[in-house]
């Protein structure tokens, strides 16, 4: 039975409770669109020229991955491809559903095709089943007894099984931009009968406050429309507005996509030197509620990977802006946490010393159980003296230039070569030291003395 048929056949009462309960209804579900080409913000799936779009013309409805953040339009666009396919339409929340209650549906769903007529299963939050109950789908979908769409705000690469995957569609659900959210505040104002024009600055802030989320701006749309039609005045800057609408937290889970997305941002603003956008990345995250000791341990990082030994001073600075947050905690140690972001977006950089260890890693993976030059091992004793342990050995402070040039590698490998300075900061030195090192080598080569 459809929402709108629930009190069918009541008495005469009955339009009357339906409006009541219709009004009481939130705003966002009855404003929700009933055609495709109605959904706002979502133009690459549903518009003219949509993947969703372009795939229905083609004949048709396969399973599908919608994957996206809240009030994006997910289960709008599910319930509308439901009514559209002519399918039987079955809704699941991976909440508290398992196994046995996918059973029913699939044996519901195999007795329904056999009399010639398919089944749409909705699943929200698909990615809250775990591996075995997303397997159960398999042999369903690929014998045709039901067309899945599942909604998730989970990366399905990490969330859902590659075999799962492989058999639906992933459709991206975007975050409502601000022409998207403008046009669904006017039909919200529209709908509850605000005629009239509202100040450019308040849109804006609804929109921003709404943060892509088509779902919490249209809370906020009742609450100033709920204010207009009780004859109060509508508030007079953007703090009036958030504490009316009672402001939306900035989207960011700790532990999902936009942890990850956020420090990836991070990190990749400090390695592009741009101390502006690093400021910016850290404050989101520090603003969404993320540890700051994870956001310093991850700029320790930075300080070693990005830039090096091309300013010896980041890692010891990076080190010191953990310890003043420990020492001083938010928000006066989040200071520290700035302060150290915009030395590493601005000092240079180098990854030679990450390449370097990285290649060395592999060559001692490839290596195995290579000795080092008997030149080099330790004697304590005199049975390893008798064994040539140490034998040949030069003491480098001996020597007029306090450097050897003695071969250090397993005689099987030969001389590696690791590390190669980069001509910026510091390693500008490092490199000329070592060319140092490359000389005097190749003299105490040609002279015989190692």
């Amino acid at each position: 039975m459809q929402d709108g048929d629930l009190f069918a056949g009541r008495d005469a009462g009955g339009e009357g409770r339906r409006q009541t309960l219709n009004a009481a209804r939130p705003l966002a579900d009855r404003l929700r669109p009933s055609r495709l080409a109605d959904i706002v913000g979502q133009d690459h799936l549903f518009g003219p020229d949509g993947i969703i779009t372009r795939r229905l013309a083609g004949g048709g409805l396969p399973s599908l991955i919608f994957w996206g953040p809240p009030g994006t339009g997910k289960t709008t666009a599910a319930r509308i491809l439901a009514a559209d396919s002519g399918l039987h339409h079955e809704v699941l929340s991976a909440i508290g559903s398992g196994v046995a209650d996918l059973r029913k549906v699939f044996e519901a769903a195999g007795q329904r095709l056999r009399a010639g007529q398919g089944t749409l299963l909705f699943v929200d939050e698909v990615h809250r089943f775990n591996r075995a109950q997303q397997d159960a789908f398999l042999p369903v979908i690929e014998d045709g007894t039901i067309t899945l769409i599942g909604a998730t705000t989970e990366n399905p690469s990490f969330a859902l099984n590659g075999a799962l995957l492989s058999r639906a569609m992933v459709c991206v659900f975007k975050p409502l931009d601000t022409d998207a959210l403008m046009v669904l505040a006017e039909r919200a104002f529209s709908h509850l009968g605000v005629e009239q024009p509202l100040p450019d600055w308040l849109m804006a802030r609804l929109a921003a406050l709404a943060d892509g989320d088509g779902r919490a701006l249209l809370g906020a749309v009742d609450a100033v429309a709920a204010t207009l039609l009780s004859g109060q005045p509508l508030p007079a800057d953007e703090d009036g507005l958030d504490a009316l609408v009672q402001r939306k937290a900035p989207r960011y889970d700790r532990d999902r996509d936009g942890h990850y997305d956020l420090i990836s941002a991070l990190h990749k603003s400090v390695r592009g030197s741009d101390p502006d956008a690093a400021l910016y990345w850290l404050a989101r995250m520090l603003e969404g509620g993320e540890d700051p000791l994870f956001l310093a341990r991850r700029l320790i990082r930075m300080a070693s990977e990005d830039i090096g030994l091309a300013d010896p001073q980041a890692l010891p600075l990076a080190m010191a802006a953990r310890d003043a947050y420990q020492m001083l905690g938010s928000p006066e140690g989040e200071l520290a946490l700035a302060e150290i972001a915009v030395y590493l977006a601005s000092a240079p950089k180098s990854n030679a010393v990450y390449t370097a260890y990285k290649a060395a890693r592999q060559a001692a993976r490839d290596s195995g159980t290579a000795a080092p030059p008997m030149t080099i091992v330790n004697a304590p004793t005199r049975l390893m003296k008798d064994l040539g342990h140490g034998a040949g050995y030069i003491y480098d402070h001996d020597t007029p230039e306090g450097f050897s040039g003695q071969n250090y590698f397993p005689e099987e490998t030969g001389r590696l070569s690791f590390y190669r300075p980069v001509e910026r900061g510091f390693e500008r030195e490092i490199a000329r030291r070592l060319d140092y090192f490359v000389r005097l080598r190749d003299k105490r080569a040609k002279e015989g003395g190692v």
